[in-house]
């Protein structure tokens, strides 16, 4: 019976496989609606010099095109690995209706995937960050959302 423990052996195998395919760290994950695998993903960032290629980004990106759609409804995600900030970012956007993960972002940092900084930084103001931050015109950069809320069929997310 496919359950959450098939479902998240699954993302581990993507995990393992990207890593014995030489395409990033190991990570795996996998989106499921109504108990089928629909999309599958693995950490690509090294094999495709892509920072985002993480598996959550890489399995969202997979399901969505599988399933026409920019959102995940009634979708399960199964991570290998607890995701990190832009991946659960990406999650929330997407609007699953659940996440289960396996190891704990405590277990990535022991294998040298900390994402301790990048948590710490979001809190932060924005002066206080490591990277520099600057906003710069401000009333331009608005034009474009005042001229959004006035299309009245726009299709919203």
């Amino acid at each position: 019976m496919k359950n959450d423990e098939y479902f998240i052996r699954e993302a581990i195998k993507q995990a393992d496989k990207g890593i014995s395919n030489n395409e990033g760290g190991p990570f795996g994950a996998i989106v499921v609606k109504n108990g089928e695998i629909v999309g599958r993903g693995n950490n690509k960032v090294t094999s495709t010099n892509d920072p985002t290629a993480h598996a959550e980004m890489v399995a969202i990106r997979d399901a969505c095109k599988n399933l026409s759609s920019f959102q995940l409804d009634d979708c399960i995600i199964y991570s290998s690995c607890e995701p990190c900030p832009m991946c659960l970012g990406a999650i929330y956007w997407a609007r699953p209706k659940k996440l289960i993960f396996a190891s704990s972002r405590e277990d990535a940092s022991d294998a040298g995937f900390d994402d301790s900084l990048i948590y710490n930084e979001i809190a932060l103001p924005k002066e206080k960050r490591l990277i520099e931050t600057q906003q710069i015109l401000q009333d331009e950069g608005i034009v474009v959302f005042d001229k959004w809320k006035l299309i009245d069929d726009k299709t919203k997310y």
